[in-house]
C-alpha cells in the first residue's frame, strides 16, 4: 500500500498502544493519521516547490506594529482566501521594504496548503515567459493563483505592456492575480507608456479587487534608521 511512514512509525505506535492499552481501532487510527500527514506535508512541499516561491515567508512572521496605518483587519481577512474562490485579485501598494512581497507569499503558502495550484513570478521573468510559445506559458495563464511581484521596478516596453495585458484579460474573472508594485496606479500609465493599455489593465484588475496600500520605512533599513535617530552623546 506504499505505506511509508506507517511503516516507519509502526513500533512506535505500537508500543505506545500496549502503555495506553488502546483498542485496536485507536491503534489503526492513530498509525493511519501518521501516515496522512506525512503525505500532506508532502504535497504542501511539492506545491511550494512547483509554484517557485523564493522562500518560506507566513504572516506570523510579519511585523504589523512596523506599520501602524495598515489595515490589518484587511490584510488578514484575505487568508479566508475568499478571493481565489471568488476569482478576484489582491494588489499590495507601496514603496520598496514595507513587505509586500511577504504578504504575497504568505498567501500564496496558505493557498498551497489548501490545494489551491500556485505560480510565483516576478514581473520581468513574466515578460520572458510570456513571450514564451503557448505550451511552455501555460502555468501563468492557468494557475488558480499567480503572483506577481515587483510591477514598476524595470521598465516595460510596447510589446511587453501588450503580453501584460493579454496576461490580465486571459485571466480576468477565471483566475485570481496578486500584484506588487511599488508605483501608484497613477504612475501605470508612464510605467506601461501608453495610456490605453494601462486603463484596460488596471479596469480589468480592479473590477474584482482588494487594494492594500502600505505607507512606510523600508524594514530591510530598520536597523540604519534606528542608529541614525539616536541621539548624539556629547563628547566630554
Amino acid at each position: 500500500l506504499k505505506l511509508t511512514r506507517a511503516a516507519e512509525v509502526l513500533d512506535s505506535v505500537v508500543a505506545r498502544a500496549e502503555a495506553d492499552k488502546s483498542s485496536y481501532p485507536a491503534f489503526l487510527d492513530h498509525l493511519l493519521e501518521e501516515e496522512v500527514a506525512a503525505k500532506d506535508k508532502r504535497r504542501i512541499e511539492t506545491a511550494m516547490k512547483t509554484a517557485g516561491l523564493p522562500s518560506a515567508k507566513t504572516i506570523e512572521e510579519y511585523d504589523f506594529s512596523f506599520h501602524p496605518k495598515l489595515n490589518k483587519k484587511l490584510v488578514m481577512s484575505l487568508f479566508d482566501l475568499d478571493f481565489i474562490r471568488k476569482k478576484e485579485n489582491v494588489i499590495f501598494l507601496g514603496p520598496p521594504g514595507v513587505g509586500k512581497t511577504h504578504l504575497a507569499i504568505s498567501l500564496a503558502i496558505k493557498a498551497c496548503y489548501h490545494g489551491f495550484k500556485v505560480y510565483f513570478t516576478t514581473m520581468d521573468t513574466l515578460m520572458g515567459k510570456l513571450k514564451e510559445s503557448q505550451s511552455k506559458r501555460k502555468a501563468c495563464l492557468t494557475s488558480s493563483l499567480v503572483v506577481v511581484d515587483e510591477v514598476g521596478y524595470l521598465p516595460v516596453d510596447s510589446k511587453e505592456a501588450c503580453l501584460f495585458f493579454q496576461f490580465v484579460s486571459h485571466r480576468y474573472e477565471k483566475n485570481s492575480t496578486i500584484i506588487t508594485s511599488n508605483k501608484s496606479f497613477g504612475d501605470w500609465q508612464e510605467l506601461f507608456g501608453d495610456p490605453v493599455i494601462a486603463t484596460a489593465i488596471l479596469d480589468r484588475l480592479l473590477h474584482h479587487c482588494k487594494v492594500v496600500n502600505i505607507k512606510g520605512h523600508s524594514y530591510r533599513l530598520k536597523e540604519h534608521t534606528d542608529v541614525n535617530l539616536q541621539p548624539k552623546r556629547k563628547e566630554d
